[in-house]
């Protein structure tokens, strides 16, 4: 990977919204120049990461290679690298550099599983291979490092003053790896963390997630011939069934904005044995985390009710926990403002022609492909999903992004996602992450006002509130995905 140090002198991109020092003009544009020009240097080294990690395809606290691969990447430009943090072995902590402020970079790297895809536009599984990056994050994660890479440059130069640290995450789909590194205290000194996620369009992101807690639920019976000696027999299954036609009744009786999801993750071996074991994997969602830790206790009590009317036993085990996103407005307009700069992706004839393929296969409307190299406006929105980036967003101020990594209209945790993101379509978009996150911190870096206000409306937004994880003290659950 070539490496160019920034000779240029750093200033203050001013921010209408807050009042900055004032400095020299052009000189921090210059710098900021400077560091896009830097960042498309070293696009070819960057892209042969993220697809070499899309090829490992390693799903939540299994990503061995993935993480050692960015960890190798960030020793190689000084940083030091702590390793298995918060009893998590593919979690790290990258650091370079000493003092106020310490600035947070979020890097994602696991795979999701059932999604195997090569990277055509015609649906086209990979033999032998079950998991695949179906939300981006071979992306996420090298667009932070490469971030985090250029903010060392200027740290090394003197041009700022500070700490950078990338944060390896693990198992964000589903294992809520943040939580645990949150819970560990890893974030204590942060002053604020920059972050972003793949998707299909360009903006920053104004729109909150769901807190979510997630659990399997495992019931216990007694085994019999199905035909012979039913009588017998106490069916597993039965009871998850049972539990989840009871949950189903139950969202009648929820706040709409509830979403609950289920799979039978084992339902028995064979039809004329009856189950002596049965498991049900749940998920629910709400955007406040109150009103989802009260939910899952009616989900709890509806397990409790099939046991008790099957005749079986029942435990289970807390997987996941994520609060919902606290959004910094503050941070997002800066953010918005780099992004403006940095613009969107264009596609040469060879990616239209597999975008168009893309969309096609999506079976309804879309955005027209140039819709890519269009930045979206700053407006907040409703979410849908759940990210444990909530917990972080608790602790220390949080922004993130959006960036054109799939063609327009994609849907994430599809195969067409896949299939983006194994391609230029993917890692383009990620440079346009790359360069926007690595802008933004250098506001944060120079502009004192900035991370103030930043900090004054965190510390109004989370008021009295002592956080508090969703998933409890348990230890970190390693083996979800088995």
């Amino acid at each position: 990977m070539k490496l160019t140090i920034p000779i240029l002198l750093l200033a203050v991109l001013s921010l209408s919204a807050v009042p900055v020092p004032k400095e020299k003009p052009g000189r921090s544009n210059a710098v900021k120049e400077q560091v896009l020009k830097n960042i498309e240097a070293d696009y070819q080294a960057y892209s042969k990461i993220a697809l070499q990690i899309w090829k490992y395809a390693e799903v939540g606290y299994k990503e061995t290679q993935s993480s050692a691969l960015l960890q190798q990447t960030l020793r190689e430009q000084g940083f030091d690298v702590q390793v298995g943090v918060a009893d998590i072995p593919t979690a790290f902590v990258a650091t370079y550099g000493s003092g106020k402020p310490v600035i947070g970079l979020l890097a994602e790297y696991d795979a999701l599983p059932g999604l195997s895809q090569q990277a055509t536009p015609e649906k086209s599984p990979i033999a032998g291979q079950d998991a695949g990056h179906g939300c981006g994050h071979n992306l996420f994660g090298t667009a932070s490092v490469a971030a985090g890479i250029e903010l060392k440059k200027l740290l090394a130069a003197s041009k700022i003053k500070g700490t950078v640290r990338v944060y390896g995450t693990p198992a964000e789909e589903g294992g809520s790896g943040k939580v645990y590194m949150v819970r560990a205290g890893l974030f204590k000194d942060v002053d604020a963390v920059v972050h972003w996620h793949p998707g299909s369009e360009n903006r920053a992101m104004m729109n909150n997630y769901l807190a979510n807690s997630s659990a399997k639920f495992r019931f216990h019976g007694i085994s019999a011939h199905a035909a012979m000696a039913p009588e017998r027999g106490r069916s597993a299954l039965d009871a998850v069934e049972a539990m989840n036609h009871m949950v189903n009744l139950m969202r009648e009786h929820i706040p709409q904005e509830t979403r609950i999801h289920y799979v039978i993750t084992s339902g028995g071996k064979a039809p004329n044995v009856v189950p002596d074991f049965a498991e049900v994997y749940y998920y629910v969602r709400h955007p406040k985390k109150d009103d989802v830790k009260q939910i899952f206790e009616r989900v709890v009590k509806a397990a409790e009710g099939a046991a008790l009317g099957t005749g079986t036993t029942m435990d289970y085990e807390v997987i996941g926990g994520t609060h919902d996103l606290l959004l910094n407005e503050t941070l997002a307009r800066a953010l918005q403002r780099n992004l403006d700069q940095v613009g969107g992706v264009t596609y040469n004839a060879q990616e239209t022609e597999f975008g168009r393929k893309i969309q096609t296969s999506l079976g309804f409307t879309v955005p027209p492909l140039t819709a890519a190299a269009t930045v979206g406006k700053f407006e907040t929105r409703e979410g849908g999903g759940s990210t444990d980036v909530g917990d972080v967003s608790y602790v220390v101020p949080t922004v993130g992004m959006e960036a054109a990594t799939w063609v327009p209209g994609t849907p994430a945790h599809s195969w067409q996602a896949v299939a983006c993101d194994g391609t230029e379509i993917g890692t383009k978009g990620m440079a346009v992450a790359a360069k926007t996150m690595a802008l933004t911190a250098i506001d944060l870096f120079t502009t004192p006002n900035l991370l103030q206000q930043a900090k004054t409306e965190f510390k109004n937004d989370v008021g009295s509130y002592t956080y508090k994880p969703l998933l409890g003290d348990r230890k970190p659950a390693l083996n979800y995905r088995d």
